[in-house]
């Protein structure tokens, strides 16, 4: 019966796994990229977006922005 040779590597630390997982991932041709987003649980930021909200929804132009976007868009293409 064969059996699949063990691995003579000490174990790695969570760095040099991270470390050897990035380097596989730049070899496919990716990159790391950091994203910053809003804090939902903050409540002067869920303050500050009910705020800017009412105001976009108060616009002017909020009837001619919304047909155009209906002419534009196409609800299909969104899978």
């Amino acid at each position: 019966m064969a059996t699949t040779p063990r691995k003579s590597k000490k174990p790695q630390t969570p760095q040099q796994r991270m470390a050897a997982r990035r380097r596989r991932l730049r070899a496919q041709g990716l990159r790391p990229v950091q994203h910053w987003v809003p804090d939902l649980k903050n409540p002067k930021i869920r303050e500050a977006i009910r705020r800017e909200a009412a105001m976009l929804a108060k616009h002017p132009d909020n009837a001619a922005i919304d047909a155009w976007l209906d002419t534009v868009r196409d609800p299909s293409d969104w899978s």
